[in-house]
């Protein structure tokens, strides 16, 4: 990755800088000073604020300073999502367009700079992970686990009666308004650390839930300065909290927290085992105690940049979104919570912290790296049997679960048919936001040659050995992802499981059939990767037109060619499918229910188990009733293109 140094901004580029922040002032009333550090404190941690956040990557040269206005309307997400394709540095923009406070974007740029974020606490995580998967590790090896204690000490989280948060108010209205794509509903909260309140055991920081859930601050039919939309989807923890308040008849008391730490950003998105709460998570990667104000109010983050705190009303939603989501798709306007707004406050001299998603990778990929990292030893721990698991980033993460599993039913029978592999399979469906996944591939791995992460390899070695007339195993009329429509109505759809174990029965073949024969109206096949073909397809613009995927895999007999190919997905377009693995991921998995869009060759129902002799065919067209995808605005676009043609440092990453 290239970095930005002091010495790398031209002498001409004034509106570029490396050096010295500018200090911005924001309306509001001074409070008291902040509170002394608490002893436990590890004294090596920088970040408490984002300043503190920026600062570091700028002495590091890991950021950039934009100091010309930019538009918080669609060109600075623009930015961003530019800078973070090319490799590019933490950007910090000192001058938005009808906003007092600077901006910062992608200070998770990358995996390695996560790492570097936090540079002095992940090693010792790390080791408290270990000490929960092996507690008799401790007397093995004491002088490897001798700051455990100390880390535990700092999970705790510490109730304090005032923080920096609330040096400043301000109105909702002069908090940055950014909106990342042309249908968004308005500007919303990007990178938000929402923090509810337990109504059966208020004031408990331990039953506090803190998550990552969408804010609207502006648009639809919200009050100005009064409402935002709150959207969380789900299988989410605000939603036991929100329930136990509406079975009471209450309010339910949220906290909106932006900055501060990056541990809190992390934490708020970390699928944590049983008996590990984000505020302790975010304790020990923070390297210090996480500081919550209590008062007449949710608890709040005393070391937040910005703090949005008011109620959800127990009585009343309103209609949020469109939002350009993580799948790559709008997800589209519903009615959703609402939240009352009391209080906005924000440190002096804040600075608001925002991301952009959109289909991956963005920056939100780097969370799911970081996540992987520091999960994937937990994972053999929380569901027994189950070794590795892999959320594919560029299928939008749930759409697409990979899983390596044991086979240790009565291994005297050398049986190749997958047996515990299905037992662990319905336990990761049971299991958190696992649940999540629609389309779950599973096999063992005896010999541990398998590299998870490896997708096309990992996909190779199952399609070598899946045995189509039995290896399928539908879960219809379920819960999938609130942000997937690809199903048949709001949160309800279908999963697939796919088994397989035993050794490879079939070469996979790399070349297309000198006798390849498509059916009527179907043309352009391709290649995408050993064993799977992308067909392109007519258009499907009403429901009659679904009947296309029967109609292929009807015209198509058990001995045809085609079946050297055990996977087919029908397309709309077979050359952009093609063109990259990714794009084939994005596509076949965003845009299929398997319920509906699953049919095969020489398919059969025996005792209402479904499969088929040949091919197994994925109908991946865009449907009717899809969301539609993010598409960038071209008036924003072209100016954009005007900045990376200044030649200054931002240039080189646009």
């Amino acid at each position: 990755m290239d970095l930005i140094g002091p010495r790398d901004a031209p002498i001409d580029s004034p509106a570029i800088r490396v050096g010295p922040p500018t200090t911005l002032s924001a309306p509001g009333h001074c409070l008291p000073p902040d509170s002394p550090p608490c002893l436990i404190d590890n004294p090596l941690v920088k970040h408490r604020s984002t300043r503190d956040v920026v600062e570091d990557l700028r002495a590091a040269g890991r950021l950039i300073q934009v100091d010309d206005e930019v538009d918080p309307y669609l060109e600075m997400a623009e930015i961003q999502r530019r800078v973070y394709a090319s490799d590019g540095p933490a950007v910090l923009f000192t001058n938005v367009r009808g906003c007092s406070f600077p901006a910062a974007s992608n200070l998770f740029a990358s995996l390695e700079q996560a790492r570097y974020l936090f540079r002095d606490t992940l090693e010792s995580v790390r080791r408290l992970i270990e000490m929960k998967i092996d507690p008799s590790a401790l007397p093995k090896r004491p002088m490897r686990y001798a700051g455990v204690p100390m880390t535990a000490l700092r999970m705790l989280p510490r109730r304090v009666r005032w923080g920096a948060v609330q040096t400043r108010s301000c109105a909702l209205s002069q908090l940055p308004n950014i909106q990342c794509w042309p249908r968004d509903g308005g500007g919303f909260v990007t990178l938000p650390q929402v923090l509810s309140d337990d109504p059966t055991d208020a004031g408990n920081l331990m039953r506090v839930n803190l998550g990552m859930y969408r804010i609207q601050l502006s648009g639809n039919e919200y009050v100005t300065d009064r409402e935002v939309g709150l959207h969380y989807q789900i299988h989410r923890g605000i939603g036991v909290h929100h329930r136990a308040a509406l079975d009471r008849g209450e309010s339910l008391r949220v906290a909106i927290t932006v900055g501060g730490s990056p541990a809190m950003s992390l934490a708020a998105v970390m699928p944590l085992p049983e008996g590990l709460t984000e505020l302790t998570f975010a304790g020990a990667l923070a390297g210090r105690r996480t500081r919550m104000i209590r008062g007449d109010h949710a608890p709040v983050y005393a070391d937040a940049d910005f703090a949005i705190v008011g109620d959800i009303d127990p009585a009343q939603t309103k209609p949020e979104g469109p939002f350009g989501d993580h799948l790559g798709y709008y997800s589209l306007q519903h009615n959703f919570p609402l939240m009352n707004v009391k209080h906005v406050w924000h440190r002096d001299d804040a600075i608001w912290p925002f991301t952009v998603v959109g289909r991956p990778p963005q920056e939100d990929t780097t969370f799911g790296q970081l996540i992987h990292e520091l999960t994937d030893p937990i994972i053999p721990s929380v569901i027994p049997g189950v070794k590795a698991v892999h959320a594919v980033d560029a299928a939008g993460v749930h759409p697409l679960l990979l899983a390596i599993g044991s086979e240790r039913y009565m291994p005297y029978l050398n049986s190749a048919e997958p047996q515990e592999l299905l037992t662990q399979a319905s336990a990761i469906l049971g299991n958190g936001q696992l649940s999540l996944a629609k389309y779950l591939w599973i096999t063992d791995d005896p010999s541990g040659e398998l590299d998870i992460h490896d997708i096309e390899s990992f996909l190779r070695h199952i399609l070598s050995r899946v045995d189509w007339r039995r290896d399928l195993h539908f879960q219809t009329q379920t819960t999938i992802d609130t942000l997937d429509y690809s199903g048949i109505g709001f949160n309800k759809g279908s999963k697939l499981v796919i088994a397989a174990t035993g050794s490879a029965t079939r070469t996979l073949p790399t070349e297309i059939p000198s006798d390849l024969r498509l059916p009527d109206r179907f043309i352009n096949a391709k290649i995408v990767m050993p064993g799977v073909l992308a067909v392109q397809s007519p258009a499907c613009r009403d429901p009659d037109d679904r009947e296309m995927l029967k109609q292929f895999a009807e015209s198509i007999s058990t001995d045809d060619p085609i079946n050297q190919f055990p996977m087919i997905t029908l397309v709309d377009d077979s050359d952009f499918a093609a063109r990259s693995f990714a794009n084939w991921l994005w596509v076949t998995f965003t845009r299929s229910n398997p319920a509906v869009d699953v049919d095969g060759v020489g398919s059969t129902t025996l005792h209402k188990h479904w499969g088929c002799v040949g091919s197994l065919v994925i109908d991946a067209r865009i449907k009717p009733h899809h969301a539609p995808p993010l598409i960038e605005d071209a008036e924003t676009v072209a100016k954009v293109d005007a900045r990376a043609a200044r030649g200054d440092a931002l240039s080189k990453f646009l």
